[in-house]
C-alpha cells in the first residue's frame, strides 16, 4: 500500500542545494585544471590521466566495479588489464567514485574510508595519509584529495623501478610530488598558464604540487557542481518538478524506507560510516600488518573495532549516472543497490560473482573472491551489519528508483569546459566514449 499524499516523514526532506553551498572556482584556474585533469603527464609512466578513471561520459566514473589503473588499456567497461610486462599487478581495491559536488563547503570527509578529512591532527588543516608531510598551500579538501591518486602505485604512479615517481614514493610519499611539479614547470604552456591564473606565481620555478592540486580542484568544482535536479526544483517550490512516481519514491525515501536517515541533509549524506554487508571481492584494502585479503573499511583508518566493514555514506546527486554502486561496485543497477539496502544479509546470500564488472585478469583470479573461502571472515562481515530488514513491494522499489533518477541535474550531461582536443604535454587525450 502506498503512503498517503501527505505522509509523516521519518526524516524530513532537506532544503535545495544552491550555488552558494559550494566553493567558488576561479575560471582561469579551472581552465588550467581541465588541461591537467586530461593530461597523462601527471602519471609516473605518462600513460594514464585522472580522466581515465573519472570520465565525463561515464558519470565521472569508469563503469567498472573495481578500476583498472596503471598498466591497463582502453576506457570504461571496455578497459582491459593489459598484457605482458606492463599488465596490471593489482586491481584498484575500490570503485572509482563520482566527482559530483565535491566542492561543497560543508563536506569535511572524503574517500570511502574517510582517510582524508578536515582536521588539525597534523597541524596542517587535514588528517591525511601524508600526515605531517602533506604539502602546504592546499586551498581546500578537494585539492588535498587530488594529489593522492598521483602517488598511488596501482592508480597513477606505477611500480618501483619503472619511473622516478614510483621510486620516490617508496622512500616517502611526499618525495614524489616535487618530481611531478617539475614536469609541469618544464612545459612552457603550463608555466604561462600558471603565471596567468595564480597571483603568487611569476615564473615556472614558483609552481608547486599544491598549485597543481588547486587548479585540479577548481576544475572539478567548475565542471561538476550540480544543483539543478528536478528534486532541487521541487524543494525550491516547483510542485510539478517531480512525476507522481518520483513523489511517491521521495515519500518512501524519507519515510517508510528510511533512506534519509543516512542520506540526510542537502548533500544527502550524513558523512558517517555504515556496514552494509556488500559482497566482498578484489584485493581488499588492508592495513599494512593485515595478512588477509579483505577490506575493513573505516577501521583501516580509525583502528576502532566498531568501524569494521563500515564505509562512508555517498552523496546522491546524479547517482543514476555513476554505477556500478557500493564501495566496490558490487551492484550494476540502482534497483540492485536499493534492494541490498532493504535486506543486506539476504542480498549477500543471493549475490553471484558474475554480477561484478571485473575485466578479465587470469593472473589475479585466485584472489578476486578469496574472502568467500574464509568462513570466519564472512561471519565477521555479516555480524557487522546493523541494518534491520525493510519490506517493500516491487512497485515501491520502482518508485524509489524513479526518485533517484530525479536527482540527476538537468545540465549534468552537458559540457561546460568538456574534454580538451589536446593538452600542453602533447600526450594523447582520453577520447569521448560513445553511449
Amino acid at each position: 500500500m502506498l503512503l498517503a499524499a501527505s505522509p509523516v516523514f521519518a526524516d524530513a526532506p532537506p532544503r535545495p542545494l544552491v550555488p552558494d553551498d559550494f566553493i567558488a572556482a576561479d575560471p582561469a584556474q579551472a581552465k588550467l585544471g581541465q588541461l591537467l585533469f586530461y593530461d597523462r603527464i601527471l602519471s609516473g609512466n605518462r600513460n594514464i590521466a585522472c580522466s581515465t578513471c573519472h570520465h565525463p561520459d561515464l558519470g565521472t566514473g569508469d563503469g567498472l566495479s573495481l578500476g583498472i589503473g596503471e598498466g591497463g588499456d582502453g576506457l570504461g567497461p571496455q578497459r582491459t588489464a593489459g598484457t605482458g610486462e606492463s599488465r596490471i599487478r593489482k586491481r584498484i581495491p575500490r570503485n572509482a567514485p563520482g566527482l559530483w559536488n565535491l566542492g561543497a563547503k560543508d563536506l569535511h570527509t572524503i574517500f570511502h574510508d574517510g582517510r582524508l578529512s578536515i582536521a588539525d591532527t597534523y597541524e596542517n588543516g587535514f588528517n591525511s595519509p601524508a600526515e605531517e608531510w602533506l604539502p602546504d598551500g592546499l586551498d581546500n579538501l578537494l585539492a588535498a584529495q587530488a594529489i593522492f591518486p598521483l602517488v598511488a602505485q596501482f592508480e597513477m604512479a606505477g611500480n618501483p623501478k619503472e619511473n622516478e615517481v614510483a621510486g620516490a614514493i617508496h622512500q616517502r610519499m611526499d618525495y614524489a610530488w616535487p618530481i611531478l611539479a617539475d614536469r609541469i614547470r618544464h612545459i612552457p604552456a603550463y608555466a604561462e598558464g600558471f603565471a596567468g591564473a595564480f597571483d603568487h606565481i611569476d615564473t615556472a620555478k614558483d609552481i608547486t604540487i599544491a598549485d597543481i592540486a588547486n587548479a585540479l580542484s577548481a576544475f572539478m568544482i567548475w565542471e561538476w557542481t550540480s544543483t539543478d535536479s528536478p528534486f532541487d526544483a521541487y524543494l525550491a517550490g516547483d510542485s510539478q518538478a517531480l512525476s507522481a512516481s518520483q513523489k511517491q519514491g521521495m515519500d518512501l525515501f524519507y519515510g517508510k524506507a528510511a533512506c534519509g536517515t543516512c542520506h540526510s541533509g542537502p548533500l544527502m549524506t550524513d558523512q558517517a560510516f555504515h556496514a552494509l554487508g556488500l559482497p566482498p571481492f578484489g584485493p581488499g584494502r588492508t592495513r599494512r600488518f593485515d595478512p588477509m585479503v579483505r577490506d575493513v573499511g573505516r577501521m583501516g583508518e580509525s583502528d576502532a573495532l566498531e568501524d569494521a566493514y563500515a564505509f562512508k555514506t555517498p552523496m546522491l546527486r546524479n547517482v543514476a549516472l555513476t554505477g556500478p554502486y557500493g564501495h566496490n561496485g558490487a551492484f550494476p543497477t540502482l534497483e540492485g543497490i536499493v534492494r541490498h539496502h532493504l535486506d543486506p544479509l539476504a542480498s549477500l546470500e543471493r549475490w553471484t560473482p558474475d554480477i561484478a564488472a571485473l575485466p578479465a585478469a587470469p593472473w589475479l583470479e585466485a584472489i578476486d573472491f578469496m574472502a568467500w573461502q574464509d568462513s570466519r571472515e564472512m561471519a565477521r562481515q555479516r555480524a557487522a551489519v546493523r541494518i534491520r530488514p525493510t519490506t517493500l513491494s516491487d512497485a515501491e522499489v520502482d518508485q524509489i528508483v524513479a526518485f533517484l533518477h530525479a536527482l540527476t541535474g538537468e545540465t549534468a550531461q552537458q559540457d561546460r569546459l568538456g574534454v580538451p582536443a589536446s593538452v600542453p604535454s602533447g600526450l594523447p587525450v582520453d577520447p569521448r566514449i560513445d553511449p
